[in-house]
C-alpha cells in the first residue's frame, strides 16, 4: 500500500504542485503565463484537490480515483463481486440524480466535485477492464493488428466531426456515446491489438509516453500564447506542437525524472523496511 501511494505521488504531485505554485507566484506579479490562480483561496482549492483551472481539473479527479481504488483493492482480495455491485449501484445513482453538480466555494475556496462525478463512468470502465486483463482469454484469431484502426473513432468525438445530431455531442464527459466509443477503443487497443504492433511499440511512442504528463500539464499555456501571435493557423498548430514537446522534454529531464527517482528510492526503502519488520515479527 505504501509503495502504491508513493508511486502515485511521485508520478502526479511534484509537477502538479510546481505548476500550481508557479501559476500563483506569477499571478502575484501580474503575469498570466500559466494558469489562473490569482489568490490564496484559489491556491488552496488546488492544493486541497477541490478545484482545478483549465486542464488542471483532471488532477483532483485523478487523486480522488486513487482513493476509491484503494477501497476496490481491499475488496479485490476476497470480495471482488462487491466491486461490480458497487459500480452498478453508483452508476444507477448517478443516472437517477442526473449527475449532481456540486460546485461553488467555501469561505472563498472554490470546489467542483462535479468534475469527479462526470468522469466516474470512465474510471469504472477502466477498473472493470483492468480486472479482466489477466483472466480474459481472447482467442488468438481475434488478435489482429487492424484493430488499431479503432483509434480513428476518437476524432469523431469532436463536436465539429461528430455524426450525432443531439445536444449530447457537446457535453463530452457526460455523453454516453463518448463513453461507449472510448471504452471500445480502450478494449480494442488493450485486448485485441497484438503486443508487437509497430504503431504502438516503438521508440517514438515510448518517448511521448515518458513526457506525456509534462506535455499534458504544460501544453495549454503554450497554445494560448502561440494563439496570440499573428500567424496562420497551420503555423500556429506546428509551433504549438514543437514548443509543447520541447518544454515537456525539458520538464521531464530536469524535474520529473530526478524527483520521481528520489520518491521511487524512498518507496523501495520503505518496502524493504516493511518486509524486514514482517519477517522479524514472524
Amino acid at each position: 500500500m505504501i509503495r502504491y501511494f508513493l508511486a502515485r505521488v511521485g508520478r502526479v504531485l511534484p509537477l502538479y504542485l510546481a505548476v500550481v505554485f508557479g501559476s500563483y507566484v506569477l499571478a502575484l506579479i501580474g503575469n498570466d503565463s500559466l494558469y489562473n490562480i490569482p489568490d490564496f483561496n484559489a491556491l488552496l482549492g488546488h492544493l486541497l484537490f477541490l478545484y482545478g483551472d483549465s486542464v488542471l481539473w483532471t488532477i483532483p479527479a485523478e487523486i480522488h480515483f486513487y482513493l476509491i481504488f484503494i477501497v476496490f483493492w481491499t475488496l479485490a482480495k476476497n470480495r471482488m463481486g462487491y466491486i461490480y455491485l458497487s459500480i452498478v449501484a453508483l452508476m444507477i445513482l448517478l443516472f437517477l440524480t442526473n449527475f449532481p453538480k456540486f460546485y461553488g466555494d467555501i469561505n472563498g475556496v472554490p470546489y467542483n466535485i462535479f468534475s469527479v462525478l462526470r468522469t466516474l463512468p470512465f474510471f469504472f470502465v477502466g477498473v472493470v477492464l483492468g480486472m479482466q486483463y489477466r483472466s480474459l482469454a481472447v482467442p488468438e484469431y481475434l488478435k489482429k493488428h487492424w484493430f488499431i484502426l479503432a483509434l480513428c473513432l476518437i476524432p469523431l468525438m469532436y463536436p465539429a466531426f461528430s455524426p450525432l445530431t443531439t445536444p449530447d455531442k457537446t457535453r463530452m464527459w457526460l455523453s454516453y456515446e463518448v463513453l461507449l466509443v472510448m471504452s471500445t477503443v480502450f478494449f480494442c487497443i488493450v485486448f485485441l491489438v497484438p503486443n508487437n504492433n509497430v504503431f504502438l511499440a516503438n521508440k517514438l511512442g515510448d518517448f511521448i509516453g515518458k513526457i506525456s504528463y509534462s506535455l499534458y500539464l504544460l501544453h495549454m499555456p503554450i497554445i494560448i500564447k502561440v494563439n496570440q501571435l499573428t500567424l496562420s493557423v497551420e503555423i500556429k498548430l506546428l509551433l504549438s506542437f514543437v514548443l509543447s514537446v520541447l518544454v515537456a522534454y525539458i520538464s521531464y529531464r530536469c524535474f520529473e525524472k530526478p524527483v520521481g527517482k528520489v520518491i521511487r528510492n524512498l518507496a523501495s526503502n520503505k518496502s524493504r523496511q516493511q518486509d524486514a519488520l514482517t519477517r522479524a515479527s514472524a
